[in-house]
């Protein structure tokens, strides 16, 4: 039978936001506006999953 790893709740919203975060940042010379939402979007991301982190 396989061990079945249990990923602590928060850290793939976490991760996923660090993603979308680089991503934004990285577009921001291609549509400053675009660049800059989505980079908040994935910043959001990061504060509640660091919230979820914490709290569990």
């Amino acid at each position: 039978m396989q061990k079945v790893r249990k990923v602590k709740e928060g850290a793939i919203p976490t991760a996923l936001g660090t993603v979308v975060t680089g991503l934004g940042l990285g577009m921001r010379s291609i549509n400053s506006a675009l660049g800059w939402g989505i980079a908040g979007f994935g910043a959001a991301h990061i504060l509640l999953g660091v919230i979820d982190l914490i709290e569990h």
